[in-house]
């Protein structure tokens, strides 16, 4: 019975195992995107708030480093984009032929 069993299971692939082109999940990449992007821009906008004698820009400084941050994070661990890639790029050789 278990010769049955075995061909069978062999042949699913398994949904959780990773593929070898998307990047690894760490935490903290995401959490250093952020954190440099309100560190920068927030100092950014502080030099700026000194420059031009006003008191807001270090506010909207950190908001947009913080977006900024946030977009990095989607764009880099955006999974959707490693999925439609196609597993095996020897079809195209194959139809040049």
């Amino acid at each position: 019975m278990t010769g049955n069993v075995r061909p069978a299971m062999s042949q699913q692939g398994s949904p959780s195992a990773p593929r070898e082109n998307r990047p690894q999940g760490d935490p903290w990449h995401a959490f250093g995107y952020v954190v440099s992007g309100v560190g920068l821009y927030g100092f950014l906008g502080w030099l700026a708030d000194q420059w031009l004698g006003t008191s807001f820009l270090v506010a909207v400084g950190i908001l947009v480093g913080a977006g900024l941050g946030i977009y990095m994070t989607f764009a880099r661990f955006d999974l959707k984009k490693f999925d439609e890639q196609p597993d095996d790029e020897h079809h195209s050789d194959e139809q040049d032929k």
